[in-house]
């Protein structure tokens, strides 16, 4: 990395900090739609120094003048923090720092105050040894080119200077007063949140009691370490507990959030983990039953049931890449007012702000379920239903799995089947559809597959697993 002078002000008053001079720039680390790697040996400070000063540059050239920065509660956000908000203040930007927080509350911070951008320190729901970084200018969250030239300006290390000032703003109380006057719940419901040990643990709870919900704990201390489970609440190996204490407690639902609260989980009050395409499903019958015609996103993972389901009940299917970024994108685009990718995204643009926020959206299914005489395991009893695996991860290196996903989609041949390749291959047959696409996050391909029936569930995935072990036989496939 070339050196670059303008940091040296902002790194002087810190003898840990070093002023970058040169050396490997970890190219990896910045994804699709936000940047993340391993804490110690990637997000080095001099590597953050750089990311800042490359944001904070191209914040002024907005003519953004602050940058509203919020962390997790991971062990290294704190000091990856203070080297970013320096490096953001030696480009001139002030910085409004709203502590450790949800990363809905940054966005929501960017709606609120008079500040449209800002950074998200978090690993999201990556193992406790990862960060990273969630960027947000003028209320967009970015994404491909907008990554890539955040990495071109920290590798080239032409950066902006000034000084900017800092000043700290607790933006819970305005957040909780307005989902409290947002959302209404009709009779008292008795939930269990889990909060992974993550950044929502005592938003959520809090928030729920202010709702009139008796609320059940758990996991709900901040621990970077993260020792009740991972904090990836799509794995539904790390829901475990959550489904035994809503069984223990005789809980009308639980909800389990992610290390940084954008996503959720959802299981019903006989233990049934809820997936979130079934999920979307609930909030589209509720959505479009106020806004017929209107567009519902989702992303290539989700049931085909889901699609019909949106058409029969007015409204129009649109499908989107994976990834909270994009699925954004695609609502803007559409002007659509409800969103869900199978992850645990959900996005309302009705009554709310259109961006991913777990703690809202399960405000949301709290008001659907107290406004009706059923249980949850009654609504989502009366809605389709297919055979259909979780999401599968299939591990393959960082450097290998956008070409062996490429592969897959220009060698891969399926006559019976209608092939989509927006994001990866997703081929629809008769009888039900699978999925190959490459991790935005992780160094692995994902997989999801879903038919009519056991049998045929079975036959489409022998039909993936023998056109892949021709692209690459010594991929081991798990599926």
């Amino acid at each position: 990395m070339p050196h670059n002078p303008t940091l040296k002000p902002l790194l002087a008053g810190n003898p840990k900090v070093a002023v970058p001079t040169g050396g490997a720039f970890s190219e990896q680390i910045f994804r699709a739609y936000d940047i993340r790697g391993h804490a110690e040996k990637e997000l080095t400070d001099t590597m953050i120094a750089s990311i800042a000063g490359a944001v904070g540059t191209i914040a002024e050239q907005m003519g953004e003048h602050a940058l509203i920065v919020g962390c997790d509660g991971r062990a290294s956000s704190p000091r990856i923090k203070a080297v970013l908000i320096r490096a953001i203040m030696a480009t001139g930007r002030d910085v409004i720092d709203i502590g450790m927080a949800p990363t809905p509350l940054l966005y929501f911070a960017t709606r609120h105050l008079p500040c449209p951008s800002g950074i998200m320190i978090t690993g999201s729901h990556n193992p406790a040894d990862q960060n990273g970084l969630k960027i947000v200018l003028n209320r967009q969250t970015l994404a491909d080119g907008r990554i890539a030239e955040i990495r071109d300006q920290a590798a080239a290390g032409n950066f902006s200077t000034g000084s900017g000032q800092i000043t700290q703003k607790n933006i819970v109380p305005a957040y909780l007063d307005k989902v409290r006057d947002d959302i209404t719940i009709a009779r008292p419901l008795k939930i269990v949140i889990d909060a992974s040990n993550g950044a929502t643990s005592e938003l959520a709870p809090l928030l729920f009691q202010r709702l009139g919900c008796e609320v059940i704990p758990l996991n709900c201390q901040v621990d970077g370490r993260f020792p009740g489970h991972p904090p990836d609440t799509s794995n539904e190996e790390n829901l475990a507990a959550l489904v035994q204490k809503v069984l223990d407690a005789e809980a009308d639902f639980g909800v389990a959030f992610d290390g940084d609260g954008d996503r959720l989980a959802v299981v019903t009050p006989s233990g049934k983990i809820i997936r979130s395409d079934v999920l979307l499903m609930l909030y589209a019958q509720d959505f479009l039953s106020r806004n017929p015609g209107a567009d519902v996103v989702f992303d290539v993972k989700c049931s085909r049931l889901l699609s019909t389901l949106i058409t029969d009940y007015g409204g129009r299917p649109v499908l989107s890449k994976t990834g909270h970024a994009f699925m954004k994108q695609k609502m803007q685009e559409t002007g659509a007012l409800l969103g869900g990718e199978f992850s645990g995204h959900m996005f309302f643009g009705e009554r709310w702000y259109g961006f991913d926020d777990g703690i809202y959206a399960a405000g949301r299914l709290a008001e659907i379920i107290s406004s009706h005489e059923y249980t949850l395991d009654n609504a989502v009893a009366k809605l389709p239903a297919a055979s259909s695996t979780p999401e599968i991860i299939i591990p393959v290196a960082d450097d290998y799995k956008f070409e062996l996903a490429n592969k897959i989609v220009n060698n891969t041949h399926f006559p019976s089947g209608k092939v989509t390749t927006l994001d990866g291959l997703r081929v629809d047959f008769s009888d039900g559809w699978g999925l190959v696409r490459a991790s935005n996050t992780g160094s692995a391909l994902t997989a999801r597959f879903e038919a009519d029936t056991p049998e045929n569930l079975n036959k489409i995935q022998d039909e993936f697993r023998t056109q892949i072990a021709k692209i690459d036989p010594a991929i081991e496939l798990n599926f």
